[in-house]
């Protein structure tokens, strides 16, 4: 049988060019460096040695040791991304957020809302295009193929929008510059409650949101009582109404339905790369010095079932050894159980600990400890003044 290598009682120094670790993650790291030959010497140690011969070199601890850090870094940024996720969708990937705090933000719900503001002509991703057709007196119907193609939009699929002739913006009807001149338009001013003085020279104190709802109301006005064209579409044959009184321009807003309902756009102008799942949120390996004591004496723990597994794969190589008049049987097999054992009490135990102190769980502890609060404050006598 041949002799397997034993350990000799201490560990070689880490180096950043030693090739000490299979993949040499955190061989730059000082602390790790440091760590690495306490970690083999304490593993040997806890193994039996110097009772019992070790059959196990530096390197292979070491590797042990590089295996338990990227684990804990493993199961640390699982459960980040798994927390996070809903916060990160749609941020870009170039950035890392190792070691960072994620801040709860309202993009998700936002990204959605802009599907409904593009229909409601209101805001959205969508672009509006817009175009003018040629309209004759008498002619209600209008062929939509023909207007595609004037519209550079052949062979794309389009929706239209608005139809409607070339009419002032409604803020100018509100805002008017010509009131209390002799020039203004003061039926307008009373229609709107401000008899003949105009916001636009007296500068009323009033919300933003007024304003708004009053040029809202004024472009709605004209869709229900004025010129503004009304459409309907049958068979790709656009029908206005009413029926031009005059031949000139018809003014249309337009999208292309490919660019609204392309499930792959993004929030990022020309960039495509962005957190769409689980398998792309950039969540590097830890840094190993930036790891807590507790985490620390975890990945301790962990690297010793490691290396115990692994002693139980060397001595599982030979059942028994013979020795003079009998056998000695090894206990690999003992070993590779104990092993497999602590390992899935140690993930176990890990995932626990981050379950509770998940963003949803910190909320009902919040929420817990505020109720408290209220229940003792309820039982606190108010004082008595004594004038």
């Amino acid at each position: 049988m041949a002799q397997e290598a034993i350990w000799p009682g201490s560990g070689s120094a880490i180096h950043q060019d030693s090739g000490s670790t299979p993949f040499g993650l955190y061989d730059t790291d000082s602390t790790f460096q440091t760590d690495g030959p306490k970690f083999a010497t304490w593993c040997a140690q806890r193994l039996g040695y110097p009772i019992t011969e070790v059959e196990l070199q530096d390197t292979q601890f070491y590797a042990c040791f590089e295996e338990s850090v990227s684990e804990y870094s493993a199961q640390v940024n699982q459960f980040n991304i798994r927390d996070n996720l809903l916060h990160l969708r749609g941020q870009e990937t170039s950035s890392n957020f190792t070691h960072k705090r994620v801040k709860p933000t309202l993009s998700e719900n936002i990204f959605i809302a802009e599907d409904y503001g593009s229909e409601a002509l209101v805001g959205g991703t969508t672009d509006i295009k817009r175009t003018a057709i040629s309209v004759n007196s008498g002619s209600q119907i209008y062929d939509l193929n023909n207007l595609v193609g004037e519209a550079s939009e052949s062979g794309a699929s389009i929706e239209v929008k608005r139809v409607h002739y070339e009419a002032r913006p409604a803020v100018t009807r509100y805002f008017d510059p010509y009131a209390s001149t002799g020039f203004g338009t003061y039926n307008m001013l009373d229609g709107f409650g401000f008899g003949n003085m105009s916001p636009a020279i007296t500068f009323v104190l009033q919300p933003i949101y007024a304003d708004l709802l009053r040029i809202q109301a004024i472009e709605f006005n004209d869709q229900i009582r004025k010129s503004a064209y009304s459409f309907e579409i049958r068979n790709n044959q656009l029908r206005v109404f009413p029926v031009p009184s005059e031949s000139g321009s018809l003014w249309i807003e337009y999208i292309k339905t490919s660019d609204r309902d392309n499930p792959l756009r993004t929030r990022y102008s020309g960039s495509s790369d962005v957190v769409s799942d689980y398998s792309n949120v950039r969540y590097d390996f830890m840094t190993y010095n930036k790891i807590n004591d507790v985490g620390k004496q975890w990945i301790r723990k962990y690297g010793l079932a490691l290396s115990k597994e692994l002693l139980g794969i060397v001595r599982s190589k030979y059942g028994t050894i013979p020795i003079p008049n009998a056998e000695v049987s090894l206990d690999g097999d003992t070993l590779r159980a104990e092993a497999s054992a602590e390992k899935e009490q140690l993930i176990e135990q890990l995932r626990e600990n981050l379950e509770q102190t998940s963003r949803k769980a910190l909320m009902e502890a919040q929420k817990e400890e505020s109720e408290s609060q209220q229940e003792t404050l309820k039982k606190v006598p108010y004082p008595l003044y004594i004038g």
